[in-house]
């Protein structure tokens, strides 16, 4: 397999790929792909990236790892490919929205590239997955990769709103400065933990707030 990454990520991130974490990591995702299914196709693994360069970063939201069900997985976390079925915690991330954003309307799909190009970057955790398999490619290296992604936000820019829903993304805040940076917490919107502090969290017009604080042009949440 290849990596094509974008231009600007490409000069923030290049010392990585010589590393010996994704010389393992690549060599792993090759035999993978000789036995089963991975998700997202190549094409798609580093999309987060292409829709949302560096310098454009505004909002991160992160995720775990990518939907393991044939179609769904695009790159982007939460985001699933048109005319797919919408994942339960985007439904409930929607709700929230219809109660924060005022005007928004529920959309009838969960592609989420018009965040992405406005410059949230969604960001999984773990880039890959195997077929039907959750979590079957945690702690192959993704993790170390993605970190650095956060770490190098944090160190080289300045107001960017880190969205982490949920007990694992909550660990990501000690990579964060939080002089530098808005960082906005709350339960997953997952079903088992949404009704628990994600709805009313209004993590949405938050962002904007914020951004709008640092001359920044809001986010147009409406998909």
């Amino acid at each position: 397999m290849s990596i094509n990454l974008e231009k600007s990520w490409k000069e923030v991130l290049e010392e990585e790929f010589s590393k010996p974490y994704m010389r393992d990591l690549k060599n792993f995702l090759v035999e993978e792909q000789k036995k089963y299914q991975i998700f997202p196709p190549n094409k798609f693994i580093f999309n987060a990236f292409e829709h949302t360069p560096f310098h454009k970063v505004k909002v991160v939201i992160l995720g775990q790892d990518p939907y393991h069900n044939i179609g769904q997985a695009h790159g982007l976390s939460f985001s699933v490919q048109p005319g797919i079925a919408i994942p339960p915690s985007l439904r409930n991330m929607y709700i929230e929205l219809n109660n924060d954003i005022e005007g928004f309307h529920i959309p009838n799909h969960g592609t989420l590239t018009k965040w992405a190009d406005q410059g949230v970057l969604l960001l999984n955790a773990v880039l890959t997955v195997r077929a039907h398999q959750a979590a079957s490619h945690q702690k192959k290296g993704w993790e170390v990769f993605t970190d650095t992604v956060i770490q190098k936000l944090s160190q080289e820019r300045e107001g960017i709103v880190f969205i982490l829903w949920g007990g694992y993304a909550k660990q990501k805040t000690k990579l964060i400065d939080s002089s530098k940076h808005f960082i906005i917490t709350s339960a997953h919107p997952s079903p088992l933990s949404a009704y628990n502090g994600f709805f009313g969290s209004k993590p949405f017009s938050r962002t904007n707030q914020y951004l709008l604080k640092q001359g920044e042009i809001p986010i147009d949440w409406q998909l």
